[in-house]
């Protein structure tokens, strides 16, 4: 694993992530670790998800598709 090492951040910034830190029960480090890696995680998610829908679009390309307001009325009325 790599290491990271952040320069001139102001200190208020780090009390205030010292506080979030301790409000959930983690370590500074713990806590930056996880700010830093939810949101690369996320993107990652997201983009398999995007793909992953065009590969279902592809799919479906030509077959007529009915509007899903239609079908949830028609599930509704059953």
């Amino acid at each position: 694993m790599g290491t990271l090492t952040i320069r001139n951040l102001d200190d208020r910034v780090i009390a205030r992530l010292k506080a979030q830190a301790r409000e959930n029960g983690r370590s500074l480090e713990d806590e930056i670790r996880r700010l830093l890696t939810e949101p690369a995680d996320r993107r990652l998610l997201i983009a398999r998800f995007r793909k992953r829908t065009r590969e279902l679009a592809s799919a479906t390309a030509g077959d007529p598709q009915t509007d899903s307001a239609i079908l949830l009325r028609l599930d509704r009325d059953r």
